[in-house]
């Protein structure tokens, strides 16, 4: 999704909201914040990547689709979206509140460390932070002021905004568990990091002619350059899953993500994942969720009609 198409679907529901003009995205980058009441509709929002990173303070109820995960929200949570990550967000309360704000990667170049070291490009991060209520406020507080300044004439106003974003960023790195903050960077972390980066790089699938082009362990130590006993080995030792498995878990979770949001055949979609045949890609996909593709399928409507 680019922010052209964010703010496109965005206005449609906020008819308030004028769509800026993003000519100078590309040199100077994009930045902008809102509150999120008024916005959210009880529609998932399409899964898929973005150009854009987002922050979101979530106040109410809703489920995170992520690579390998679903994760329910209850309450207050903090949200970071990688723009290398696709996900949709499904609101399942009428009641949302909060904030969010939105930016492109060269917003940030005035910035104190490395962006690509930060818990935004963290891809085998949970991307959810659960607050409690003096962390909410807290945060809330950070949210009012950005966007006090983007509707200031102060002339730094962005070099500002910045400093609340990387605030934000210190802010989640204080809430996340201890155990979560330092991670231990060896052979191994690097070459299952590159592992999950080749992986990643492959989906969300857009076209049902696309064919996957990693399927196996050893289609990525062949990409990587070395033995697939090494890349198992390391992969398990950081992990404790193997190879086969994350790769097999992903391949599932696109599957599930493309029979919920596309109108592809079942055919087509397990064509998409590199099965060959429909039989083979009905036993892959009953494998990971007790259930077959069409059934799935049928079901995931109904609870959608129920929901409208």
């Amino acid at each position: 999704m680019s922010l052209l198409e964010f703010y496109e679907m965005f206005s449609t529901n906020r008819p308030d909201v004028t769509i800026p003009s993003l000519n100078g995205v590309t040199n100077t980058g994009h930045f902008n914040v809102f509150k999120r009441f008024g916005y959210c509709s009880l529609n998932p929002s399409p899964y898929n990547r973005r150009d854009f990173y987002k922050i979101s303070l979530i106040i109410g109820k809703g489920v995170l689709h992520y690579p390998n995960q679903r994760i329910e929200v209850d309450g207050t949570a903090l949200l970071f979206n990688n723009a290398t990550i696709p996900y949709s967000w499904e609101t399942t309360s009428e009641f949302q509140s909060g904030y969010f704000c939105l930016f492109t990667e060269n917003f940030m170049r005035q910035r104190a460390a490395p962006f690509h070291e930060s818990i935004l490009s963290k891809i085998q991060d949970n991307p959810v932070l659960f607050v409690n209520r003096e962390q909410e406020q807290h945060i809330s507080k950070i949210f009012e002021r950005m966007l006090t300044e983007i509707n200031s004439d102060y002339i730094y106003k962005y070099d500002l905004i910045r400093n609340y974003v990387n605030l934000l960023i210190h802010e989640a790195i204080k809430i996340r568990p201890a155990e979560g903050q330092v991670k231990l960077v060896n052979a191994s972390s690097r070459i299952a990091s590159l592992f999950f980066e080749l992986l990643e790089r492959q989906f969300p699938i857009y076209s049902a002619d696309h064919v996957l082009e990693l399927r196996t362990a050893n289609d990525f130590a062949e990409k990587l350059s070395i033995h697939v006993n090494h890349l198992n080995h390391a992969v398990k030792e950081v992990t404790g899953k193997t190879t086969s498995e994350h790769i097999s878990s992903r391949i599932a979770n696109e599957a599930i993500a493309l029979l919920k949001h596309t109108e592809w055949n079942i055919a087509e979609i397990g064509y998409s994942l590199g099965f060959e045949y429909p039989a083979n890609f009905n036993t892959f996909f009953k494998r990971h969720t007790l259930t077959i593709p069409k059934s799935f399928r049928e079901k995931n409507v109904l609870v959608r009609q129920e929901k409208n």
